[in-house]
């Protein structure tokens, strides 16, 4: 049976810092690394001392109803938020991962409170001017990470929708970029849009 994570550890890292003495620790998380199409997104979230959101977890394990209800309690919980994007073009100029760091940072400097301390989900870090420690799967054990995973997931989601109406042949209300069946035949169909990263699109076209 798979551990259930208990609220008391999904405060162990925000806990520990400021324990230490830091007061504003924000979670950075981000969405869409991975699909052939769209921007890259990053959200940094400050939460209250000791603030649980019930329900809030890593957004891929939620249902997107689920998402949407949480990323509007988690906006109104939090004492700071920012959510930032990173363009395709940057993506194409710099490589997904740099653009990735980039956005993260943009995130974590957007906030209204300067945070003094930043747990960042995966195993790398942006280049920020403050302290900072990455967290492996911190979107599933922190839950300034969790919520920043929604508001970033979220927000990717709904830029998709809207990209949907002006390329409506590609689907992109289906699957939000990502590299699906679908997704694939219709860019073999119509030919790659403006939004679709090109780097990601060689083996696929170069297979046609």
């Amino acid at each position: 049976m798979k551990k259930e994570v208990l609220p008391v550890e999904w405060l162990k890292y925000e806990n520990e810092l400021r324990a230490q003495g830091y007061k504003y620790i924000c979670g950075v998380d981000e969405a869409g690394r991975g699909p052939l199409a769209g921007p890259v997104c990053a959200a940094a979230v400050i939460l209250p001392p000791d603030t649980i959101i019930e329900g809030v977890n890593d957004s891929k394990k939620l249902t997107e109803k689920k998402r949407e209800e949480l990323f509007d309690v988690v906006i109104e919980t939090a004492l700071a938020y920012c959510i930032a994007f990173g363009s395709v073009e940057e993506i194409e100029e710099h490589n997904i991962l740099a653009t990735t760091m980039m956005t993260m940072k943009r995130a974590v400097e957007g906030l209204d409170i300067k945070a003094d301390y930043a747990i960042i989900d995966g195993n790398k870090l942006p280049k920020l001017d403050i302290p900072a420690q990455y967290v492996i799967k911190g979107d599933a054990n922190s839950m300034s990470i969790a919520a920043a995973s929604i508001l970033a997931k979220v927000s990717r989601d709904r830029l998709m929708l809207e990209y949907a109406k002006a390329y409506p042949q590609y689907c992109f209300e289906k699957h939000k970029g990502y590299g699906t069946k679908l997704h694939n035949e219709m860019i073999l169909q119509y030919g790659p849009s403006p939004i679709h990263r090109m780097s990601f699109l060689k083996k696929l076209l170069n297979g046609k």
